[in-house]
């Protein structure tokens, strides 16, 4: 048994210490981009001020004969980041069962550990595939002498990754964040649907038979497959203070379908989604910044309420302090929005 006061104590001798607290930062969209394809790299430059995370994708949708070639052209990418402009890079890696993951650690804690912010790791099932990480991380990170450690972000992409998602959460300090992975999750759980995230069409309730007349015309309503999923994920996230995300919506066209499901995700607490395509870059932006008149309502009750406790009146609403830790909640994102946007901070007047 692992003593908790060993927790936050580095895996390798001369790693840098463990955080003990995720810092949250604007993380609106974590918007993927394929190194290995050099126009893409190429309007790295211009995409990152417009962007909370900027991830480099090593996995998925890299072909393998391509898996090198993004390798380094991630490598390029970080030697000429910037980080004061406020982007997070990050990096999806191969899966850890994957011929390609070492390298993909190795070379890149190497090359540019300085640079990178966080590790997505994909397929993730249970705590022992983080604990490997963990302290493969660390030594890689001492052999590197970084002076800050990497943090990992796990992927739920399995009936097995869900049913241990608490352990998964609390398996290291190092844990940032995890997303939803729809399409692998629906096949590892036998779903019937070939969309990547999104409602379904099929998956409905409709209302009883007037008059029991079960021909009669009945109103239906679309249903979320993934409502369960995501608000178990949120729970876990939020048992272990780290940052819970929705993964990607993969209709590129509908784009009023991603709003609606990235602000499901955002009303039921996911800090940000995943951006496939810049059309879904603003998409973020707007669902994942609350909006101006909400966050001017919260201040009305954080100032109404004054130290918190007691309860109040307002527009003939009561506003006790369970009220008034919601409303904190909605500030402390503006806050962190308007100081990297400008723009948010005149229409929050912060």
């Amino acid at each position: 048994m692992r003593s908790p006061k060993d927790f936050f104590r580095p895996l390798a001798i001369g790693a840098p210490d463990p955080v003990r607290e995720i810092p949250f930062r604007p993380s609106r969209m974590i918007h993927f981009f394929d190194p290995s394809n050099p126009k893409m790299v190429a309007k790295v430059p211009d995409l990152a001020p417009k962007v909370d995370i900027l991830l480099g994708n090593l996995e998925d949708a890299v072909a393998a004969e391509h898996k090198e070639a993004a390798r380094a052209g991630l490598v390029e990418v970080g030697r000429s980041w910037d980080p004061s402009g406020g982007t997070q890079l990050w990096t999806r890696v191969n899966a850890l069962d994957s011929p390609w993951v070492l390298d993909d650690l190795t070379t890149l804690v190497a090359e540019i550990g300085d640079r990178l912010d966080v590790v997505m790791l994909p397929k993730v099932e249970g705590a022992e595939d983080i604990h490997y990480a963990d302290r493969l991380l660390a030594q890689l990170e001492a052999r590197a002498g970084l002076q800050r450690p990497l943090l990992l972000h796990a992927i739920l992409e399995t009936a097995r990754g869900v049913a241990n998602v608490e352990e998964i959460c609390l398996a290291s300090p190092r844990m940032q964040g995890l997303s939803l992975g729809p399409a692998d999750l629906a096949a590892d759980r036998r779903m019937k649907t070939t969309r990547v995230g999104g409602g379904h069409p099929g998956y409905l309730v409709r209302e009883d038979p007037p008059d029991g007349d079960v021909d009669a015309s009945r109103a239906t309503a679309q249903q979320d497959l993934w409502h369960y999923t995501v608000a178990r994920m949120v729970d876990a996230c939020g048992v272990a203070g780290i940052l819970p995300f929705y993964g990607p919506f993969g209709d590129i066209k509908d784009t009023v379908a991603c709003e609606d499901q990235f602000r499901n995700a955002y009303l039921l607490g996911c800090v940000g989604a995943w951006s496939l395509h810049p059309v879904q870059i603003g998409i973020a932006k707007q669902v994942f910044s609350p909006e101006p008149a909400e966050v001017a309502w919260a201040k009305r009750v954080v100032e109404a309420m004054g130290d918190g406790t007691g309860a109040v009146m307002l527009d003939g609403k009561m506003q006790d302090d369970a009220t008034y830790k919601q409303c904190q909640v909605v500030l402390d994102l503006a806050r962190s929005l308007a100081e990297r946007d400008p723009d948010l901070a005149r229409e929050y007047d912060l």
